[in-house]
């Protein structure tokens, strides 16, 4: 049987494993260019883009300074905090979108983000209420997926990555959590089935690979998954990779 602590941390992990931006927010178009040579909504967004979530909390805040009503700043903002692990300053700004701005998705989505390692069952809820106005939200559906895993409610977890699939069916974060989703509620060979694709592609990201190391080493296949693991890490943090594994056997 998997505990739930270790596997706690492991579904957290996958809220991320969408492609090379670690987006917290499915971010509305920039708003309106400033004056000449100041910087826009389009440099923070290419400060996201390229891993410089500091940045673009400079350029958010430089926005909001002149406009502190600024909605795709504020969002920006939240998305930079997010990203440089301060949570509570995040959410506070996306608290103010709410407040500006009743029912916002992106605002909704960010703030259920930040909730699923402090209270999934409320973090389910706020991408819920997504869906309730949006129901073919793939970005809500695979967050309401990870929500549930990390309830252990798997099946219905699994239901909401399939469905996401079935309206983006490139969408790999679904898919790579759908496999995960498998191997840790006892289904590793269709697990398998789905991440081993994936992670043998020549360009994938080394989270999808360690996604299929976590599953064989949940199949029992100990071997390849530190094969896999060398990939992308040190002897040691194989090693140490491998342990927690085992603990999610234990």
């Amino acid at each position: 049987m998997i505990k739930l602590g270790p596997l706690f941390t492991v579904l957290l992990g996958l809220a991320a494993c969408g492609g090379p931006r670690p987006a917290a927010l499915n971010l509305p178009p920039q708003s309106p260019a400033l004056g000449s040579g100041e910087p826009t909504i389009r440099v923070a967004d290419a400060a996201l883009l390229g891993g410089a979530p500091a940045m673009a909390l400079e350029v958010a805040d430089g926005i909001l300074s002149k406009n502190p009503a600024d909605l795709s700043a504020l969002l920006r903002k939240g998305e930079a905090l997010y990203l440089l692990k301060r949570y509570d300053e995040s959410e506070a700004t996306l608290d103010r979108v709410l407040k500006i701005s009743p029912a916002n998705t992106a605002a909704l989505l960010g703030l259920g983000r930040i909730g699923l390692a402090r209270d999934p069952a409320k973090a389910a809820k706020l991408f819920s209420e997504v869906l309730a106005s949006d129901r073919r939200n793939a970005v809500a559906l695979n967050d309401l997926g990870i929500a549930r895993d990390l309830l252990g409610q798997h099946s219905a977890a699994q239901l909401a990555y399939r469905t996401a699939l079935a309206i983006t069916p490139d969408m790999l974060a679904a898919r790579v959590n759908l496999g995960v989703s498998l191997a840790v509620s006892g289904h590793e060979k269709e697990a398998l089935e789905i991440l081993r694709p994936l992670a043998n592609a020549p360009d994938m990201i080394p989270r999808v690979r360690q996604d299929l190391a976590t599953t064989l080493a949940l199949a029992g296949e100990d071997g390849a998954a530190r094969e896999l693991l060398a990939k992308d890490l040190s002897s040691a943090q194989v090693s140490e990779a491998m342990s927690g594994v085992m603990r999610l056997r234990d």
